[in-house]
């Protein structure tokens, strides 16, 4: 009877260890969960910039609007019959 209790009591060490320390551990598994909701945010902020930068690309393929806004804005040009004023702010 020493003897089965002996080593249900071992057992019990053992697989003790395993949940606590073991591969597959409830340490790792939180570690693991931490993990994934750091890369789920990660992927939510990709996935924003991505629609942003789709809706830009379809905005230029479709609009004549987007691409005279980047030629002003980026290039500085300006169209016929218009006249650039530079103006330099005293400080």
């Amino acid at each position: 009877m020493n003897y089965i209790i002996s080593i249900l009591i071992i057992l019990l060490i053992v697989l003790q260890y395993d949940l606590w320390v073991g591969k597959g551990s409830i340490v790792e598994v939180r570690e693991l969960e931490a993990a994934i909701e750091v890369q789920k945010d990660e992927n939510k902020q990709l996935k924003e910039r991505n629609d942003a930068l789709k809706a830009e690309v379809l905005d230029l393929k479709k609009g004549l609007e987007a691409i005279e806004e980047r030629a002003r804005t980026e290039l500085g040009m300006i169209k016929n019959n218009e006249t650039f004023f530079h103006v330099i702010e005293q400080k």
